[in-house]
């Protein structure tokens, strides 16, 4: 039974505050500070110093500065690793973020279309038809959708297609992309409801796709197919190839394959069962290419096996709630850092299936772990490479406590090598398919 809020309560809750004999203290201190500097622990930042006993790679930091390509930024910044292992380059070499970004939006604007092909027949107000339109591309992404773009397109070196305006500041071009994708959105669904031939709406799409790859190449660049790769070596010795390939290129100085590296999330929630595989329905970048698929485990096997890949040496990429209990500035994340709820005298605890079920927190970020530190066996604290510049945390990289990993860590990705004869037969089965709002939907 819907209930106003009468002037009776609103006395009520008044007398109440007035009750509490340090409200006028915190209003005080929250008015004039905010709320996070006023519930801020200093304490906790001792217990996060940047020493680890596991340390994989020191590498330049990156930046995607305002953009969305986190996904991008963590897959290359461990591809590059390969690299600086294999050929000695400077700490500073980067692949080329832009190259993938550009494939990876064309791939999205033909994604999108097919999706808007396949509901034609359904309503506006059908809620897949709304899902697919809210959003036609984005930035985010997940790790099987990088692993589609390179099978398809493989990497390039950064000083082969350099950052442009719009790929260091995406929204214009996002905004741009999506109203063009409305607008055909429009034309296939009305050619479709009309009873036009195959033929006559596929030479439409192709009409509107050969639009966004103009569109693209005027804010990216025309995205490079042959290439000389020259540099010198961190011992300063010249190095230089001719007549590379994007695949070549991978093929040659990447050399993983791809296929070996599984995405592993910690999803505790009663609609997925551990040891169960699950994909998301439209949700994916290259038609044809590598689907996602996750498999969910428990949070101290995500643990584990990160430890695992990280003391062979190799880093590992990562999907979290950047925005939950963590200070930018200093690089630190930890759940302890502020106490909101102490401050506002209320409850605001949560499960992590809680917080999952109720929209409180979601993937939103991807870096990359790069070294933990063991006491007696056990992690306490864990390196991370993030691609937000060095002029945050410690030249870049931030440090996450262990605790921050169980509550806002939401996937890892792994070498099939590490999981056991057991997880790759469970990791080898069919995936349930879930909604396309699932939050394990949600693009880094």
């Amino acid at each position: 039974m819907d209930k106003a809020i009468e002037p009776q309560n609103i006395e009520r809750y008044q007398n109440n505050l007035n009750n509490h004999p340090d409200a006028d203290v915190l209003s005080r201190a929250v008015t004039h500070n905010g709320i996070l500097s006023s519930a801020a622990d200093y304490e906790a930042n001792d217990q996060l110093d940047p020493i680890f006993s596991v340390d994989v790679s020191n590498q330049a930091v990156s930046d995607q500065k305002r953009s969305g390509r986190c996904w991008l930024f963590a897959a290359l910044n461990t591809l590059r690793s390969k690299v600086e292992g294999n050929f000695n380059v400077p700490k500073d070499f980067e692949l080329s973020q832009v190259y993938l970004f550009f494939w990876d939006k064309f791939e999205k604007a033909n994604y999108f279309l097919n999706n808007v092909l396949k509901t034609a027949d359904q309503p506006l107000t059908d809620r897949k038809v709304n899902f697919l339109l809210q959003t036609p591309q984005q930035d985010g992404g997940q790790w099987d959708m990088i692993a589609a773009l390179i099978a398809k397109y493989g990497v390039v070196p950064k000083a082969a297609m350099a950052e442009t305006a719009s790929s260091d500041n995406s929204s214009e071009l996002n905004a741009a992309l999506n109203t063009q994708l409305r607008h055909d959105a429009i034309a296939l669904r009305k050619l479709v409801q009309s009873g036009q031939s195959a033929e006559i709406i596929n030479a439409k799409k192709d009409d509107m796709l050969n639009e966004i790859y103009r569109m693209l190449v005027y804010a990216f660049g025309k995205p490079v197919t042959d290439f000389t790769f020259e540099y010198r070596d961190a011992d300063n010795h010249y190095h230089i190839e001719q007549h590379l390939t994007p695949l070549t290129f991978f093929q040659k100085y990447v050399n993983i394959n791809l296929d070996d590296y599984v995405s592993i999330i910690n999803s505790p929630t009663d609609d997925k069962p551990f040891h169960e595989t699950y994909t998301v329905e439209m949700l994916g970048n290259v038609v044809g290419g590598q689907p996602i698929k996750h498999y969910n485990l428990p949070i101290e096997r995500l643990k584990e096996l990160t430890i695992k890949q990280l003391q062979a040496g190799e880093t590992v990429w990562f999907g979290s709630d950047v925005g939950q209990a963590s200070d930018r500035k200093n690089g630190l994340m930890d759940p302890n850092l502020y106490h909101v709820d102490e401050l506002m005298q209320t409850d605001m605890s949560m499960s992590k299936a809680e917080r999952l079920d109720y929209g409180e927190s979601v993937m939103d970020h991807a870096m990359v772990i790069t070294g933990v530190d063991l006491v007696d066996g056990q992690p306490t604290k864990w390196k991370v490479e993030n691609s937000w510049g060095n002029k945050v945390g410690t030249k870049g990289y931030f440090v996450m406590s262990d605790t921050w990993f169980s509550e806002f860590v939401y996937q890892v990705v792994i070498n099939k090598k590490y999981l056991t004869d057991q997880e790759r037969q469970e990791q080898a089965q069919t995936p349930t398919v879930l909604a396309p709002w699932d939050p394990m939907g949600t693009l880094a």
